[in-house]
């Protein structure tokens, strides 16, 4: 099952979102920088960058990218933000299910101007699990907001979603940070661990209302070529542990 996660995953970000790339710019290399603020139904660590099942039946969460700079080609993306929403079936872990989710829904901010909504479309496609995640996949242009509050960062996302989240401090002081985990792409190559002070969400035939749940924050400098060096990583992966299984069954 895992080869098979890791062969969609590969084939999604060696291929970009050709019909949403910009008109001209079809293979155009991209960059971006900015702030990773993700949160799900799990209890801190989620276990699913571990590749374990969820702690409730599903989990359910999002990843949303606020770009601080980025180019997609020669279409600035500065001050934009991304976000996915996606939902595993029950007892299944989010990688071996991958393809399989009951929904995953991209939200594009919505003061982005048509090409920037198409290069925002292409970008996702290759760092966030979009439509190679679920049959079941949407694409909505909302507003996406931030503010921070004390120690809390409180996300909405049009009139669907709203998060806040806080980091924890680590036993030795200052907060807690989870590198390399086995499921990282370059976008979660680091990020620190905190907790949900709130998580609700009222689209795709859902109704979450939960509170001390996983929150990530991360910071990212993440580009074309980062994606499609991971892929063809992944590819090697995948065409060795077949390898190995092959060899095992003779």
């Amino acid at each position: 099952m895992k080869s098979f996660f890791f062969a969609l995953l590969a084939t999604a970000l060696a291929t970009p979102l050709l019909l949403g790339a910009p008109k001209d710019e079809k293979q155009a290399k991209w960059k971006i920088t900015g702030q990773l603020e993700e949160a799900c139904s799990c209890n801190a660590a989620c276990p699913c960058w571990f590749d374990s099942k969820p702690t409730r039946a599903t989990c359910g969460g999002n990843q949303v990218l606020f770009i601080q700079k980025g180019n997609y080609g020669n279409v600035k993306l500065d001050g934009l933000a991304v976000a996915n929403y996606a939902q595993s079936p029950e007892n299944q872990t989010m990688m071996d299910s991958f393809g399989k989710w009951n929904f995953s829904t991209n939200y594009i901010d919505e003061k982005a101007n048509p090409e920037q909504r198409k290069a925002l479309e292409a970008i996702a496609a290759a760092v966030l699990p979009s439509n190679n995640g679920s049959k079941n996949f949407k694409t909505v242009y909302v507003p996406i907001t931030r503010k921070i509050e004390g120690k809390d960062h409180i996300i909405t996302i049009g009139n669907v979603a709203t998060f806040s989240g806080h980091l924890v401090e680590g036993g030795l002081g200052g907060s807690s940070k989870i590198t390399n985990p086995p499921g990282a792409d370059p976008l979660h190559h680091q990020y620190a661990q905190g907790k949900t002070t709130k998580m609700t969400y009222n689209d795709t035939d859902q109704n979450w209302d939960w509170t001390d749940t996983n929150y990530m924050l991360g910071t990212f400098t993440v580009d074309s070529e980062q994606y499609s060096k991971y892929a063809a990583g992944l590819a090697q992966k995948m065409a060795k542990k077949e390898k190995t299984e092959s060899a095992e069954k003779k």
